[in-house]
């Protein structure tokens, strides 16, 4: 672990712009400085005091009720940082924790957040997707609880598909600190079995507890890393399924009332595909020093992991998978005939164990480098084994090999073992072109499926294969159908008593039932009567989906405009389940306000656009967070 030895003037050295990307796809973390952000001092100061105050009060805020948060998330500097990693027009997952949190005395586990929506397991995109942002108005210090993670543990993952102990989505890394009790106990504080010296040096058992989990997976580069010391206002920006958790305070708990440590977290994902482009881009040399933010060597990342890195460099700027990536098909013993090339990754794509993830992982990526059709075949080989970790990278690799995989993920989509289903579904939606083969493949797995889980990921795949389309021209006449098929899916799925309400657990102990395989979460009704305690990951991912599509104004969905929007509006009025609504209104308020400069605007828009804030009044509760993303104004 790599705890800050250096004084708080001192800071942490915060990420430059031009090294953004390749410092997020191989570290999976960058750091926004204060000044980068584009924030007036001032700013951090009134949120640091409304929180103050709040606590003083026993409130919790959102950032509706602090207005300055809304003028941090549009700051200059975090757009165009988001915008490099995301794209334009990125958006925030409604309601979704994004509220301001204070550390005190006790550790979280490690843990991976889940998909958005919260708690709503779907296949990791290991493409930039979705990523989490977390703001600190005030000052944070290496003794206040920074927030610790795992650097480059983002391309990694541990069986969850039949795991209940990861079957909520949050991909714990020792479940039993949690179960075990470890995670209520208080490590600092007035009631700390610990002495000061124990805690001020990180040596108490939770500390050694944690350390040794990260050490354990046996995965390359990987260690503990606190992130602090931070000036007021700083940014950091990480993968969705980077590893970490919550920290204690290591400093006099007589000074925490005076002195809190807030944090806000936004969950953030992709609604435009990078534009797809043939220019050549140059590969990153991928430093073999030490990471200047981390400590960590760099010079045993190895073939497998530069393999992996090379393909999302690439693909964040331009759409596509390089051409070839220079170790991709690599060979360590010096073997020259390709086959047997191919045959050697294949076993090691085999290769058992969770320390062993990153070498399936990057077997995978290299076989899908490989020219013709011998990487393809051994990735659609591995994918329809019994063992749920070779499927996964399987998964990942024929989604790297890019549209060249479609048949074997259609294929894959007929298969009588849900899993493979679900990773065909998934696969389409990240890797191939929106053709009437692919949209009736994923139309019939949303319709007929059994399984909520694999329904739940086709309906997300079709916005990702809309996002793609649009992007790239090819197959963008079939958007609208896209639109007409989430509709649809709206009109007939149903939400369902939230898991932990009905099973009568929490939320980590739900366990899948004849009637939902894949876990829904818990619900929310945010205090009012018109919400219940519903879910349903299946109209949630189609919302979301939605949101992508209508990121793009109405002209892409043709003659399913109209229907586009009265089901929004439906969804608005109507619905029990609070993070449908979310979505719903964020999807209308972008047909209303993305347009096109050069575009028209369509009569249905401008009608929508003068009864817009009657429809959104029908939610007790607004996502500022969410909103103020869809050009809606704040005077609103």
């Amino acid at each position: 672990m790599r705890l800050s030895t250096h004084g708080d003037e001192a800071g942490l050295p915060y990420t430059p712009p031009d090294r953004l990307i390749a410092d997020f796809v191989s570290r999976g973390m960058v750091l926004l400085s204060p000044d980068d952000v584009g924030v007036a001092p001032e700013v951090h100061q009134r949120i640091y005091e409304a929180e103050k105050a709040a606590m003083a009060q026993r409130q919790s805020l959102k950032p509706a009720d602090v207005p300055e948060m809304l003028e941090v998330l549009d700051a200059p500097g975090l757009v165009a940082a988001c915008d490099r990693l995301v794209g334009p027009n990125w958006a925030i997952v409604p309601s979704m924790h994004c509220s301001s949190f204070v550390r005190g005395g006790r550790n979280q586990h490690w843990h991976k957040d889940d998909n958005g929506p919260y708690n709503s397991r779907k296949q990791r995109h290991h493409q930039a997707v979705q990523l989490e942002l977390l703001y600190y108005p005030q000052p944070v210090g290496a003794m206040m609880g920074p927030t610790a993670t795992i650097p480059y543990s983002q391309y990694w993952a541990l069986n969850h598909e039949e795991n209940h102990d990861n079957f909520a989505g949050a991909d714990h890394l020792d479940f039993e600190y949690h179960i075990g009790g470890m995670e209520r106990e208080d490590i600092s504080g007035p009631d700390s079995p610990y002495s000061r010296e124990q805690i001020a040096e990180a040596q108490t058992p939770h500390d050694l507890r944690t350390r040794e989990a990260v050490k354990n997976t046996g995965w390359p580069l990987v260690t503990e890393f606190e992130a602090a010391p931070l000036r007021a206002g700083s940014v950091i920006i990480y993968s969705h399924n980077l590893y970490h958790r919550g920290n204690h305070r290591r400093d006099d708990w007589h000074t925490w009332e005076d002195n809190p440590r807030f944090m806000w977290r936004f969950w953030l994902y992709r609604t435009t595909d990078p534009p797809t482009v043939t220019a050549t881009v140059v590969a990153n040399g991928w430093s073999r020093d030490a990471d200047p933010l981390t400590g960590t060597d760099l010079s045993v990342a190895g073939t497998n992991v530069i393999a992996v890195w090379d393909y999302h460099y690439h693909w964040i700027q331009t759409g596509r998978r390089p051409a070839a990536c220079r170790l991709a098909a690599a060979d360590e013993d010096g073997c020259s005939d390709a086959d047997a090339r191919a045959d050697r990754l294949l076993q090691q794509l085999h290769t058992t164990g969770e320390a062993a993830e990153p070498q399936r992982v990057g077997a995978a990526y290299r076989l899908a480098a490989m020219d013709g059709p011998m990487g393809l075949d051994r990735l659609g080989r591995a994918l329809h084994t019994e063992c749920e970790s070779v499927r996964r990278a399987a998964t990942y690799g024929l989604v790297a090999a890019g549209a060249a995989a479609t048949p074997i993920l259609v294929e894959a989509t007929h298969s009588p073992v849900k899993w493979i289903r679900k990773a065909g579904a998934y696969g389409l939606g990240d890797a191939s072109v929106l053709t009437a083969e692919v949209l009736e493949t994923l139309e019939a797995r949303l319709v007929e499926d059994p399984s909520v889980y694999v329904r739940s990921v086709a309906a997300g795949s079709l916005g990702c294969l809309g996002r793609r389309a649009i992007a790239s021209g090819g197959g963008c006449d079939l958007v609208p159908a896209c639109a007409a098929i989430l509709v649809a899916c709206l009109d007939r799925e149903e939400n369902r008593p939230a898991m932990d309400q009905a099973q009568g657990r929490s939320i980590k102990f739900v366990r899948p039932t004849d009637e939902c395989d894949v876990c829904e979460g818990n619900g929310w009704t945010f205090g009012h009567d018109r919400f219940a305690l519903v879910r349903s990951a299946v109209r949630e991912n189609a919302l979301w989906s939605l949101v992508m599509l209508c990121s793009h104004g109405a002209q892409v969905l043709g003659g399913e405009l109209e229907r586009t929007i009265a089901a929004l509006e439906r969804v608005i009025r109507a619905d029990e389940n609070a993070i449908c609504v979310g979505f719903a209104m964020d999807a209308l308020s972008r047909l209303a306000h993305l347009h096109p400069d050069a575009e028209a605007v369509p009569p249905h828009v401008a009608r929508l656009r003068a009864s817009l804030r009657e429809t959104l009044d029908a939610s007790p509760v607004w996502s500022w967070e969410s909103l103020v993303r869809t050009g809606l104004a704040r005077e609103a």
